[in-house]
């Protein structure tokens, strides 16, 4: 088994519908990502990683195919980022990210189906997985979303972490609960300043939980009047993934002009051969 990591991260526009103004930004949110995770995670680095970055505007099934082919890659890790909107079918037990083209009628038919995803991720030849959210939902897919008997019980998948942010999103309303995936406050712009600036005082590998806490404050989260209005998703067992902690280097060598290139020598000489299961 390779260790390397397949990183696909998927940023899906659903186009000119108003109703799917949600999925606006969700392609800077997928470059974010796919820009801010590969120098960072510890098991391999840059050039360790294989990054795939469908278009924006791609279908949904130009979307699942670079998921299978990711995941038939050997790798340890197959790390999958969903940036844009949900939406639920009209039973409300599956839901499926809002790709392009898509219209009020035909937008769960038309998108990538959540479970498509999760089954192509489990079935995969990696030993560990990680799916990233960045989304918003509409009124009935954020009923759906709640009820553990329908469209909510895809969000506890024992064989899939979920690291990430589901929004309540609608239509020309503004507040908080409206932040777009990708833009300024949602959880892919979070994560990439904290993977960018690190977090003080953390050990040099961090984990999802060892970063939670810093993404949190970048959302602006704790604030108990928008308690019901977004769900944090953390992994259940605290994330295996371990990323560099570039606030370690950067205490230990405060004030000295080094260039990145050295700082990535030092973490070389200084990382674990073999880094601890977080």
């Amino acid at each position: 088994m390779s260790g390397g990591i397949e990183l696909v991260m998927i940023g899906a526009d659903g186009g000119p519908e108003r109703g799917h103004g949600g999925s606006a930004r969700a392609a800077d949110g997928a470059r974010t990502l796919a820009d801010a995770l590969p120098g960072r995670t510890f098991d391999a680095g840059t050039r360790g990683s294989t990054v795939t970055h469908p278009p924006a505007d791609a279908d949904a099934n130009t979307l699942l195919t670079a998921v299978r082919q990711a995941a038939q890659r050997p790798a340890r890790w197959l790390v999958v980022g969903l940036v844009g909107q949900l939406v639920a079918d009209p039973r409300g037990r599956r839901v499926a990210l809002v790709t392009a083209g898509s219209t009020p009628d035909n937008a769960y038919r038309r998108g990538l189906a959540w479970d498509w995803i999760t089954s192509a991720m489990v079935h995969g030849a990696q030993e560990e997985t990680l799916l990233i959210v960045d989304a918003v939902a509409d009124r009935d897919t954020w009923a759906a979303l709640q009820r553990e008997d329908g469209a909510g019980e895809l969000l506890g998948h024992s064989r899939v972490p979920l690291w990430g942010r589901i929004g309540r999103w609608s239509a020309g309303r503004r507040g908080r609960d409206g932040v777009l995936p990708g833009a300024e406050g949602s959880f892919s712009w979070a994560l990439g300043r904290v993977l960018e600036h690190g977090v003080p005082g953390a050990p040099a590998a961090v984990g999802p939980l060892d970063l939670q806490p810093a993404v949190e404050g970048q959302l602006g989260w704790g604030e108990p009047a928008n308690a019901g209005e977004a769900r944090l998703l953390v992994p259940r067992d605290g994330g295996r993934l371990l990323m560099r902690n570039r606030a370690a280097v950067r205490g230990a060598l405060a004030g000295l002009p080094f260039s990145d290139e050295l700082l990535a020598v030092l973490w070389r000489e200084s990382a674990p051969t073999d880094p601890p299961s977080a």
